[in-house]
């Protein structure tokens, strides 16, 4: 990823250096900024925490604006899964220079994303060899098979009114998951779109700090 793709950064609360990184993908159509203004918050329940919000790297073939990890003219799974493959080859290499350049294992990193976001965070950071410490998937999908744990604990967050991704493919996730025998949680919010409510925030937080809490 280029310099420009890297997006706005925040944190830590508590000043000082970094001692972890959480790392926050938007979804079709957004950029970084999308999705920044969630780390003040989240910042006060991991304090010692760096916030980054990257740009994705190609122009949106859907809207006249924004950005996107991968097309999604083509929804069949085989094609959203050789489009996550294709993204991660970038953003995963990208996400390891980030914690080696502030000197922090695999194991104080957490990555969330929202929607498309939210595939990429399940694809890069299920596979890798490393794992990282949580992951937090909004209103997504799985976009790859699992591999077999032991793996990062993993937050699945859906709106019961989604109208852009069905809830359905989150419960898929969720099946998926477990039966990999990775630490899982899921909500499924009724009366929620496609979005994040305070709900979704508070269990974020709560997740952030159960997996990053020693040290920050």
């Amino acid at each position: 990823m280029r310099d420009e793709e890297e997006g706005p950064r925040w944190g830590p609360a508590a000043g000082g250096a970094p001692t972890a990184l959480v790392v926050l993908l938007h979804g079709v159509g957004a950029d970084g900024f999308d999705l920044i203004d969630l780390a003040p918050g989240w910042g006060k329940a991991v304090p010692g925490a760096l916030f980054i919000a990257p740009h994705a790297p190609e122009a949106c073939d859907l809207a006249p604006y924004g950005r996107q990890w991968f097309s999604l003219q083509d929804r069949r799974p085989v094609a959203i899964a050789a489009g996550a493959d294709a993204a991660s080859g970038a953003l995963f290499p990208w996400m390891d220079g980030q914690r080696l350049a502030l000197g922090l294992g695999w194991d104080r990193v957490a990555v969330m994303g929202f929607s498309q976001g939210a595939m990429m965070a399940l694809r890069v950071g299920l596979h890798q060899a490393r794992a990282c410490a949580a992951i937090l998937a909004y209103s997504g999908a799985l976009p790859c098979p699992v591999p077999p744990g032991p793996g990062p604990q993993v937050l699945i967050l859906h709106g019961e009114e989604d109208e852009v991704v069905p809830p359905g493919a989150s419960r898929n996730a969720l099946a998926a998951i477990e039966g990999a025998g990775l630490p899982v949680e899921a909500m499924f919010c009724p009366g929620l779109g496609h979005g994040i409510d305070e709900v979704g925030i508070s269990l974020g937080a709560l997740a952030l700090q159960k997996a990053l809490s020693a040290s920050v």
